[in-house]
């Protein structure tokens, strides 16, 4: 699978030639992946991590991604239709018509809900890097996992399921205040025939008013949303790669910081040995829903210390970088598995390793200074100290690689012209207010 340096100087030119469009009369030759979602971390961390290794990995994005320009990418596609969207499927067999991808990796919540649909289609061409439909059906429903974890005696937070604001009374007598309002899936269709989605984020609400005004916001599109009780200890995760019974690799972290402050993406964690109670409950988890490939479980630990389970993602997480970093190469594992290869099996890894995602740090200091006052917010004071003492503090960072810096410098550029734009729009809505 190795190439030579002329072939690699060969494609790397194709690959800049015909960036921003699909390429005529290329020839054809087989890639052992297709990257999907490019725009994302983890999916730059599994370019990174097959192209180190001599394969051939092309990657699919809506416009030019960090992804792109890495070293390690052969080939960079763009396509124009919205996340989810049916003509999605019209761009990625062009993409596959020119690659004959072996693998397809999608990592985001829409990708995963259009290639279930097309799934039959698809796999008469590639294989793709995700879980059978009956495992995948409950991991990404909150209730069904929730549900499956209460039959196996896991802790699990008080949770009621909210349709309609006439229901939010009381759903609010039964929770309590402050509470957290969770989409049932984060992936939700806006069409009858699910061919248009969006996504949805959890928050916290504190007051009535917020309950329901969340409640309106999550269900306008047909959504179904739990009520669930607030945790405010430790957040930590645990990843497997679980397959044909056997657990080929774990891994844990804890999450100092996230985007926004109460949950959601982790900004700065640490690499931790995988705990006794959460990592033995990940596991009985993942082996009864039969959920095969990468999965990482989220827990939240209460005051006493138990940890709860939050939910599962079946599929490559935005933080899965660190665990690279540390020794636990899971795209890898998970291109072996899907791939039909043998898979190796990972028993160690190092631990007390930092990693930050620098953007998503300052945004969630930025937020904390406007959310000031509400639970699990620190002080602005706090906020501030605690962001600029990490710089303090070694670590690796997201998208930076000295080996393949471009990546980092694009990402960069990229936060750098629309924090910018979105300042000069309300610089001119407050000017014309006036």
């Amino acid at each position: 699978m190795a190439s030579n340096s002329a072939d690699i100087e060969q494609e790397e030119s194709v690959h800049k030639a015909h960036l921003r469009t699909f390429p005529q009369g290329m020839t054809a030759y087989r890639y052992d992946a297709l990257v999907l979602d490019a725009m994302l971390r983890q999916s730059l961390a599994t370019v990174r991590s097959l192209g180190k290794r001599g394969f051939r990995v092309a990657a699919l994005e809506s416009g030019v991604a960090p992804a792109f320009v890495s070293r390690w990418c052969r080939h960079g596609f763009i396509y124009s239709a919205n996340e989810g969207a049916l003509s999605y499927l019209d761009y990625l067999e062009q993409a596959l018509d020119r690659t004959g991808a072996w693998v397809l990796i999608p990592s985001s919540d829409g990708t995963i809900a259009l290639l279930r649909r097309q799934r039959e289609q698809l796999e008469q061409r590639t294989r793709i890097a995700l879980a059978k439909e009956s495992a995948l059906a409950i991991a990404v429903n909150k209730e069904r996992t929730l549900s499956v974890a209460a039959l196996l005696g896991l802790s699990v937070p008080r949770s009621i399921t909210v349709e309609a604001a006439d229901t939010v009374p009381a759903a609010l007598k039964a929770i309590g205040l402050p509470l957290v309002v969770k989409p049932v899936e984060s992936w939700v269709a806006i069409d009858q025939a699910g061919l248009q989605g969006t996504r949805i984020a959890s928050c916290l609400v504190i007051t009535a008013a917020e309950a329901y005004n969340a409640v309106e916001k999550l269900t306008a599109q047909g959504g179904t949303v739990l009520f669930q009780q607030y945790l405010s200890g430790r957040r930590e995760a645990i990843s497997l790669l679980y397959a044909n019974g056997n657990v080929h690799a774990r891994f844990a972290q804890w999450a100092r910081r996230t985007e926004p402050p109460l949950g959601g993406t982790s900004v700065l964690r640490q690499s931790i040995a995988v705990p006794k109670d959460s990592g033995v409950q990940a596991e009985r988890l993942v082996r009864e829903i039969d959920l095969e490939g990468y999965a990482e479980v989220e827990f939240r630990r209460d005051s006493a210390g138990v940890p709860y389970l939050m939910e599962i993602n079946p599929r490559l997480s935005a933080s899965v970088e660190i665990a690279v970093r540390s020794g636990v190469d899971f795209p890898y594992l998970l291109y072996q598995w899907a791939s039909g290869e043998q898979i190796d099996t990972i028993t160690s890894y190092r631990t007390g390793n930092w990693m930050r995602y620098l953007k998503g740090d300052m945004m969630t200091t930025i937020a904390a200074l406007q959310q000031r006052g509400r639970p699990g917010v620190p002080s602005p004071t706090q906020a501030m100290l605690a962001f600029c003492s990490s710089f303090l503090q070694p670590m690796d960072y997201d998208y930076l690689d000295w080996r393949d810096p471009v990546p980092a410098l694009k990402a960069t550029a990229s936060f750098t012209r629309s924090w910018l734009g979105e300042a000069t729009k309300k610089r001119i809505g407050r000017t014309f207010a006036r």
